[in-house]
């Protein structure tokens, strides 16, 4: 089956060629798609020429179809939230550079999975796995030095 972009209303074409002479690329890139659906191009045209995969072109032809231009606009979340709080890595990081025993504690050096530990019992975070411990550490350069096991 052939898929073809909708007519376009006025307004939806004035938002299209504001996006074709913006700096955003991938809503010029959008548009692009848009108008050349409309101007008669099939899919597999409209991926040679803008050097695109038809099931890409696809799925914005039908996000437009559904949702005008709204749906060509992405939602994207900027990648995954972050984990803990600058001021809980700080606590953590603070944590490492003390040493145990002036904690009260019955060891004198840290291992990762202690850190974690405390880092829980302290309230400082609700959980946390020893590996991301070590990647807070090394992101804060700290000083703290793993316990040699035997």
């Amino acid at each position: 089956m052939v898929l073809y972009v909708r007519e376009l209303t006025e307004g939806e074409e004035k938002q299209l060629r504001g996006w074709l002479e913006g700096e955003e690329a991938e809503l010029r890139h959008r548009a692009g798609v848009i108008f050349l659906s409309s101007e008669g191009y099939r899919v597999p045209e409209i991926g040679e020429i803008t050097d695109a995969h038809p099931a890409n072109l696809r799925k914005w032809i039908h996000r437009f179809n559904e949702r005008g231009c709204r749906g060509l606009v992405s939602n994207r979340s900027g990648g995954a939230k972050p984990r803990f709080t600058e001021n809980q890595k700080l606590e953590i990081v603070r944590l490492a550079e003390t040493k145990p025993r002036d904690l009260g504690l019955n060891f004198s050096n840290w291992t990762l999975h202690r850190l974690a530990e405390q880092a829980r019992k302290r309230r400082i975070v609700d959980r946390i796995s020893h590996e991301y411990i070590r990647q807070i550490l090394l992101s804060a350069h700290c000083c703290y030095r793993p316990a040699r096991t035997a």
